[in-house]
């Protein structure tokens, strides 16, 4: 069975209140055994025209772990949270 990935760009245009995105974000996270890869840090671009702000990368066990934890009610909240401080752009990849 693969892993799974999920990858988002954030631009986050209100810091304090993201801060609550995190934590509800993090509680879905642990709550559907997501390894956190990266979340956030200094970017470099190597290649292109692509300028991420804020990347975050999860490890599911699986494509099934990963597509429950984006349908979770835990998540939800977190989503919720996020409207009108955030712009996400998030994708599913499976791993080798």
């Amino acid at each position: 069975m693969a892993s799974a990935y999920i990858i988002a760009n954030v631009t986050v245009t209100n810091p304090e209140q993201y801060e609550t995105y995190k934590k509800l974000s993090t509680i879905a996270m642990q709550a559907h055994g997501a390894e956190v890869c990266v979340r956030g840090g200094p970017v470099e671009v190597l290649e292109g025209d692509w300028s991420p702000s804020r990347i975050v990368v999860l490890k599911f066990p699986d494509i099934a772990q990963a597509r429950a934890f984006n349908a979770s009610a835990e998540y939800e909240a977190a989503r919720q949270s996020r409207q009108g401080i955030a712009v996400m752009r998030m994708v599913l990849v499976e791993g080798v």
